[in-house]
């Protein structure tokens, strides 16, 4: 008769992932959902897109979804929390890189202009957070006034530095965040210039202005 450690030697090996591996496969299989949703959105628009359409972007069935996320309010929430995060991410690697408040204040105007050209910026910007359930809603918005806190003190820094001419800072944070904001709305990925290209030209406008200045005597 087999030895109880000879039973043990020929025992099957699970076909199945351990925990770690499956769940990591599964947020991976989850992330292709919401990127295919995000280029969806900005393509067509929340309501124009449906989950069978999502499918159709992954070649998988429409009951596949169902294992990834519930329906598609989670799905936007997820797309507009994407970049919401990435945003404040970037905001905070410009805060512990440190040097003088204006240089923060350019590196975080870069970070957001280049995150709006990307497909879960652009869907943040383009489809917002109006669509989404009342609870959800908030917490975006409580999200959002983080970055606008962050544009404000910066600015309210770079007065005092003298880096920055005097201002409202709150009036300048809004001007600042709208006008790259929109970029969101217009940007082609197809068109004319690179993302770092339009970061570039926008910020070097809301900076400078555009009234031509006397030249100095």
């Amino acid at each position: 008769m087999p030895s109880s450690s000879s039973r043990r030697s020929r025992a099957v090996a699970s076909p199945w992932a351990n925990p770690p591996e499956r769940e990591q496969q599964r947020e991976i299989k989850r992330q292709a959902v919401l990127a295919a949703a995000a280029q969806l959105f900005n393509e067509r628009g929340f309501h124009a897109t449906s989950l069978d359409d999502i499918a159709r972007r992954l070649h998988v069935s429409k009951p596949t979804l169902y294992y990834y996320v519930k329906n598609k309010d989670e799905i936007l929430l997820g797309c507009v929390r994407q970049g919401l995060d990435m945003m404040l991410v970037g905001i905070e690697d410009s805060r512990r890189a440190g040097g003088q408040a204006v240089d923060q204040l350019l590196t975080c105007m870069r970070v957001y202009a280049h995150i709006v050209t990307m497909d879960f910026g652009m869907c943040l910007i383009r489809v917002g957070d109006e669509q989404l359930p009342p609870e959800s809603r908030r917490e975006l918005r409580r999200l959002k006034s983080l970055i606008d806190h962050e544009f404000r003190r910066l600015v309210a820094a770079g007065v005092e530095e003298g880096s920055i001419a005097p201002c409202d800072p709150k009036m300048t944070a809004f001007v600042i965040a709208g006008a790259l904001s929109w970029i969101g709305r217009w940007y082609q990925p197809e068109g004319q210039y690179s993302p770092e290209q339009v970061a570039e030209q926008c910020i070097a406008t809301l900076c400078a202005g555009v009234l031509q200045r006397p030249a100095a005597k």
